[in-house]
C-alpha cells in the first residue's frame, strides 16, 4: 500500500527546520544543547531538512540514525515538551496544513520513542515524566 504523501516542497521543508532551529538556538532550555553540539549549522540543516524530506515525501536523502546521534547529547526529559512545542509552531506556521499534521504527528511519535529509550525508567506507567 502506497502511502499518501503531503503536498510539501523541499523549499517549504527547509524553512520550517530553519525556524525551528533559530528559535531552538535562542531558547533558554534548548539553546544550550546546541549551542555544545551543533558546529556547523549549515550542514546541520541540511542533514534534518533529508530527515524530514524523507518521512514526508519518502525520499532517500537522509541516511543514518537519529537515536544513535542524539544518545550522548545530554538530552533531559523536560526537553522534549519545549522541543515539541517549538516543533509545532515551526511546523504549522510554514508547511501546508496537512504536512503539518503528518511532520508533528511523527515528531511526537519519535519523541516518545526517544524517551522511551533515553529514560526507560521515567517513562514506565505510574512514574511522574510517563508519557
Amino acid at each position: 500500500m502506497e502511502v499518501k504523501r503531503p503536498d510539501v516542497s523541499e523549499e517549504q521543508i527547509e524553512q520550517m527546520v530553519r525556524l525551528f532551529y533559530s528559535r531552538a538556538a535562542e531558547d533558554a532550555e534548548l539553546g544550550p544543547v546546541f549551542a555544545a553540539h551543533v558546529q556547523d549549522w549549515e550542514a546541520h540543516y541540511k542533514i534534518v531538512a533529508g530527515f524530514w524530506s524523507q518521512g514526508l515525501l519518502g525520499t532517500q536523502r537522509y541516511k543514518g540514525s537519529p537515536y544513535g546521534v542524539h544518545n550522548n547529547l545530554g538530552i533531559k526529559i523536560e526537553h522534549f515538551a519545549r522541543w515539541l512545542d517549538l516543533f509545532r509552531g515551526a511546523a504549522r506556521e510554514v508547511l501546508p496544513e496537512p504536512a503539518a499534521i503528518m511532520a508533528i504527528s511523527r515528531a511526537e511519535h519519535m519523541a516518545k520513542s526517544f524517551k522511551m529509550g533515553l529514560f526507560p525508567m521515567e517513562t514506565l506507567p505510574g512514574m511522574p515524566h510517563a508519557c
